[in-house]
């Protein structure tokens, strides 16, 4: 049994979660809740045991000093709650940490007794995978559900992936399982510049996010860091052009594919954002580590000439170690 002390009654809470690792590419999923965190000020009330989940010869704790007393920070998961304030205040319940090494059920039936004692009646989780986009467009963010109904209300696909998972997925299904409703988000991060950190699709997810929810996200300085990131992944194509003409390749694919949609929903998302944004005011004050235009292109410094490029996206929940990716419209659940 879950006992929560100090944690108040919620008012319509939904849990975000994010976990680093293989569904983490350029660590934009885990930077979005991270964000979170720090714009609302989200105070951590508890803590998985590091020991029941992580290998710590893969995931090795730190020492750090406080105080002239040397302490160790174990890896793990962390669980916040913020409030969002506005006319229809609600609570989000933040899940950070790392892909666990082992015991994955057990994981995600201690987070779902989590949600079950703070009433969630929503889990959406974050996550990115490597694509075959570039970084020049709109990062692509998919929204999917194993739920027939929720994808149907909430506008999302439906879930058809079949391969390799990630605890996303399996902790996606295990809330379907137990009849929590459940939503992915994907964003997709240009294969060739996959280092973290990728402020603009760390933005991407946020965005996606607040429309999802309905709610407005204080952007702080994420939209300045990503476009320092671009305007820095931009410079470094420029100097090689085998990388100048692959990317134009795959601007003018994603131009051709999505030029529909360019003209329909998305416009009409991006004008519902504004409008919300201009109701409501300037975002309050708040920061974010500074994007580093070259740190983020450093694929590009070290292939130059482009050849070792893989040849297809990555299947889904890859991150940015290189694991196995799949095409951008069949994102993973």
């Amino acid at each position: 049994m879950i006992e929560l002390e100090g944690v108040p009654e919620l008012i319509d809470p939904v849990m975000v979660a994010a976990f680093e690792g293989w569904n983490d590419a350029g660590d934009a999923a885990s930077t979005a809740v991270a964000h979170l965190e720090r714009e609302w000020k989200g105070e951590v009330f508890a803590a998985l045991d590091a020991e029941d989940y992580y290998d710590f010869q893969v995931n090795r704790p730190t020492v750090f000093m406080d105080g002239g007393v040397r302490k160790i920070t174990w890896p793990t998961t962390r669980l916040s709650v913020v409030r969002v304030g506005g006319d229809k205040p609600r609570d989000l319940v933040l899940v950070r940490g790392i892909e666990p090494s082992m015991r994955w059920r057990s994981f995600c039936n201690e987070l779902l007794g989590f949600a079950h004692e703070l009433g969630v009646e929503l889990v959406v989780i974050l996550g990115a995978l490597l694509g075959d986009t570039p970084h020049t467009r709109p990062v692509p963010v998919s929204g999917v559900t194993s739920d027939p109904d929720l994808a149907q209300r909430m506008d999302l696909e439906e879930t058809k992936y079949e391969g390799p998972t990630g605890i996303v997925g399996v902790l996606q299904e295990a809330c379907t399982h137990a009849g929590v409703p459940a939503v992915s988000l994907w964003a997709a991060v240009p294969h060739y510049v996959s280092q973290p950190p990728n402020p603009k699709a760390t933005l991407a997810l946020l965005n996606r996010l607040e429309d999802l929810l309905d709610l407005r996200i204080p952007q702080g300085e994420l939209p300045e860091d990503a476009r320092a990131w671009q305007v820095g992944v931009d410079q470094l194509a420029a100097e090689d052009s085998e990388v100048a003409e692959y990317v134009q390749t795959l601007e003018e694919a994603r131009d051709t594919a999505e030029l529909p949609e360019a003209s329909g929903e998305a416009i009409a998302r991006e004008f519902e954002r504004y409008l919300r944004r201009r109701d409501v005011g300037p975002p309050p004050p708040g920061g974010h580590a500074t994007a580093d235009g070259g740190d983020a292109g450093s694929w590009l410094r070290d292939n130059p000439s482009g050849k070792t490029r893989p040849a297809r996206p990555p299947r889904p929940d890859a991150d940015a170690s290189g694991g196995e990716t799949e095409d951008e419209d069949d994102s993973e659940d």
